[in-house]
């Protein structure tokens, strides 16, 4: 093994620590000139180790510039590793500089990072990407010797990952000898992220570094009374146990899937918290000065628990971190390693987590979680062809920071995985909507970025368009925003402007653990006043987590394997027992649907297992189809597990409704004369940068925003329906929003595994599902009491056995 220099050496000594194997494994692939994937448990220095080759270069050979870049996807965990990076250079004693730089830093001091960079600088893809869009970029990183990727797993499958693998090919166009390192602790297919980091997608130039195994999560589910309730997805029944087990940790950090179930858990504890502990909230709605608050108090010790969504997901290292709660379902196995690995940060002791299931599947999903992270198997990684709409981006950036050939870009760009089978059709067409928007836009001078001069090169057609583009670059769309401000000026954050607005003055809202009363409602601000009464809860809008394949094969072979009853609690148990005598259990391949009567209404329920978004689809389809059947719908309702319809006639044939023709005719029809198709058009829209969401000096509100992208939107469909934006926003419309590999696997096997079972009355398995009508779109946390009584009402006629 390779030597560490003696400040390395002194440094680990002083601690009583020695370098783990993989720590200097990573340290002899950088002397051996090695690209590397480091797959290693939370708490093994994994951070250390992808820095640990940078340390001893600059401590060996001091060197002026830009040594190494860090790539984060989070704001929070580079300002995490600024400072736990910074702790072991001051006591060693040496002169390295290291900087933060996210959209959050000054802009004084952006611009001094470009004239006398750090050595070590620690960015996000969106911030790497604006670097590269500057002129002075091209000697900023000629002298880089390594990049570090952190959490690799979070962004490569997706377009932040598109974004930041063509920005890696750039840098190794500039700085020839550049290094790529990877760090990540949940890898399902280690070799498929070694070719998305590989030069060229050749796995044979990155060295797999695994890490050495740690001591196995201690996860409990909790059952209050030993009781789980029919309804219901947040855990709040549990509040009382929750904080029970806050006051008896050091500190807690309690996940929820969403940003409206962190202000409502984040309240209910408030509301038990008779020993007034502190505790905080932190997501990504809220204000960077709420957040690097909360931030601050954790890593002082100075919190007892902090309610958090995944925006605290990764890395961010609070070694006093001693208990995580995961409210609600996990939805997948990987992203429960990755929160209970926030727990210890250390290799050798068990994490401790609690598990609060929402409903009765849920329980079998927390279970099934908890099996999958035992046995080790992780969610599947699944790697895809790169969007059009962040190359377009991309490539306006390059031309940002100077003139280029087309064919030496086409080469650069297929450098990166996503787009190493980029043709020359389709780079063709993207380079030619950015220099005037397309053929149907071709005569507003407002398209025309880009324009080819006599000497062949490519450049930007006027400054005006560089501005524009690095105000308004960036992978992540959010749906259209209000800040919440008080009147003084001082900011709480963000709630989406469909909440916002139609909210009036008086109005009352949970925000940033703060009771708010609504002053008045400006074109993109909120203004408030701090409240003592009751309030309604933030709703959003965002992508709703979907139960991974993984785990609901899993929740299907439980439904089927009585031998694993034994291990359920006894009301879970009885459900299941009671369900096999009243109906059916599925086994793990085949599709049960129920139909049966229900307060006069026809009800059909199928369980396919197939997440929320194919469920929500497939609902869509199939009352459409039913409208067509004279059947009369009424509306649906689904969950992760189930799809629940009805309607004022019986469904006497469940399986012409689920034909995969329905993919043909009626999902064509809906996706394009729903919201769904110019909500995907408006995001790649705004990435491909043909619609501005802000001018210098000042910002469009959201409707602004929809008002431009419909009004194109429209012209697009009617003049140019093969628009490159088009397509790329069907396609996100299909993957994205819809789960269609999801809901084409259920449609093709249907007819072959359907079981239907004709009842006379509700199933005890619909119960969860059936609660929801009538209250899919009230607001979290409201008629929570109402909710429970009704859902034990229609508990007890399914569970009857006459």
């Amino acid at each position: 093994m390779t030597e560490l220099p003696r400040p390395l050496t002194d440094w680990f000594a002083a601690r009583g620590w020695r370098p783990r194997r993989h720590q200097l494994e990573m340290l002899d692939a950088a002397r051996a000139g090695a690209d590397a994937l480091l797959v290693a448990a939370t708490g093994a220095g994994k951070t250390l180790a992808g820095f640990l080759p940078t340390l001893a270069e600059l401590i060996e050979a001091p060197t002026q510039g830009l040594h190494t870049l860090y790539i984060s996807p989070l704001k929070a965990l580079a300002v995490d590793v600024q400072r736990n990076l910074l702790t072991p250079i001051e006591e060693m004693g040496v002169s390295i500089r290291v900087e933060t730089r996210t959209g959050d830093t000054p802009h004084e001091k952006k611009v001094r990072q470009r004239a006398r960079p750090p050595e070590i600088l620690l960015t996000t893809p969106e911030s790497l990407s604006l670097l590269l869009s500057y002129e002075d970029s091209l000697t900023m990183f000629a002298g880089l010797r390594t990049i570090v990727i952190d959490e690799v797993h979070a962004f490569a499958t997706g377009k932040r990952g598109d974004l930041l693998a063509l920005a890696i090919a750039r840098l190794t166009r500039l700085a020839p000898g550049m290094r790529r390192v990877a760090l990540s602790a949940t890898v399902a297919d280690p070799d498929g992220y070694r070719a998305w980091l590989a030069p060229d997608g050749d796995i044979d130039q990155v060295r797999l570094v695994q890490g050495e195994a740690g001591a196995d999560p201690d996860i409990a589910i909790l059952l209050p009374e030993g009781r789980v309730p029919w309804a219901g997805h947040s855990g709040v029944y549990a509040i009382p146990q929750v904080m029970a087990e806050i006051e008896t940790h050091r500190t807690t950090i309690v996940f929820c899937n969403t940003r409206g179930l962190a202000e409502l858990v984040f309240q209910n504890l408030w509301k038990v918290n008779e020993l007034k502990l502190p505790i905080a909230v932190h997501h990504g709605s809220l204000s960077l000065e709420a957040r690097r608050r909360a931030e601050q108090a954790m890593a002082d010790g100075k919190l007892r628990a902090l309610v958090a969504t995944a925006s605290l997901d990764l890395g961010v290292d609070w070694g006093d971190v001693d208990c995580v709660i995961q409210m609600g379902a996990p939805k997948g196995s990987s992203r429960l390693l990755q929160r209970i690995g926030r727990a210890n940060h250390r290799l050798d002791e068990s994490s401790e987590a609690v598990l609060v299931p929402g409903n009765r599947f849920e329980y079998l999903e927390a279970r099934a979680a908890l099996d999958a992270v035992e046995q080790g198997e992780l969610d599947p990684d699944i790697f895809r062809p790169g969007a059009l709409d962040v190359l377009a981006q991309h490539i306006m950036a390059c031309a940002c920071a100077a003139p280029f050939d087309a064919a030496a870009m086409l080469h650069e760009i297929r450098g990166a995985l996503p787009y190493s089978a980029l043709d020359q059709e389709t780079f063709e067409r993207v380079l030619n909507f950015i220099a005037d928007g397309g053929y149907a836009l071709r005569a507003y001078d407002k398209f025309k970025r880009l324009t080819k001069g006599q000497d062949g090169l490519w450049r930007v057609t006027k400054p005006a368009f560089v501005a524009q583009h690095r105000l308004n670059a960036g992978i992540i769309v959010e749906a259209p925003m209000l800040d919440v401000r008080f009147k003084n000026g001082r900011k709480l954050g963000k709630v989406e402007e469909a909440f916002g607005s139609s909210l009036a003055p008086g109005d009352t809202f949970f925000f940033a653990g703060l009771s708010l009363e609504v002053e008045r409602v400006e074109l993109t601000d909120l203004i408030v006043r701090a409240s003592s009464k009751q309030a309604r809860y933030v709703s959003y809008m965002g992508a709703r987590l979907a139960i991974t394949s993984t785990l609901a094969d899993r929740v299907r072979v439980f439904l089927a394997d009585r031998s694993q009853w034994a291990r359920f609690p006894d009301d879970v148990r009885e459900w299941l027992e009671v369900q096999a005598r009243r109906s059916a259990l599925p086994a793990p391949a085949q599709l049960l649907v129920e139909t049966f009567p229900h307060e006069g209404k026809h009800h059909m329920v199928a369980y396919s297992f197939e997440g929320w978004n194919a469920h929500q689809s497939l609902g869509m389809l199939i009352t459409r189809r039913m409208e067509a059947m004279g059947l009369k719908p009424l509306g649906f309702v689904a969950n992760d597990y189930a799809l629940a319809v009805y309607g004022l006639e019986k469904i006497e044939d469940p399986a012409a409704l689920f034909s995969p023709d329905i993919l043909e005719h009626e999902f064509v029809d809906w996706v394009q004369q729903s919201a769904l198709l110019k909500r995907a058009f408006r995001e790649v829209a705004i990435i491909g940068g043909l619609v501005e969401r802000q001018h210098p000096g000042k910002k469009k509100s959201g409707r602004q925003v929809t008002f431009s992208t419909d009004l194109i939107y429209d012209v697009l469909r009617k003049y140019e329906p093969d628009h490159l934006l088009l397509k790329a926003a069907w396609a996100d419309a299909r993957a994205r929003m819809t789960d269609v590999g999801r809901l084409a696997h259920l449609l093709d096997t249907a007819a072959d595994t359907m079981l239907h079972m004709d009842l006379p009355r509700v199933s005890p398995m619909a119960v969860p599902v059936l609660i929801m009508i009538g209250r899919e779109r009230t607001p979290q946390g409201s008629g929570e009491d109402a909710l429970l009584i009704e859902a034990e009402g229609i508990a007890a006629e399914a569970m009857r056995l006459d």
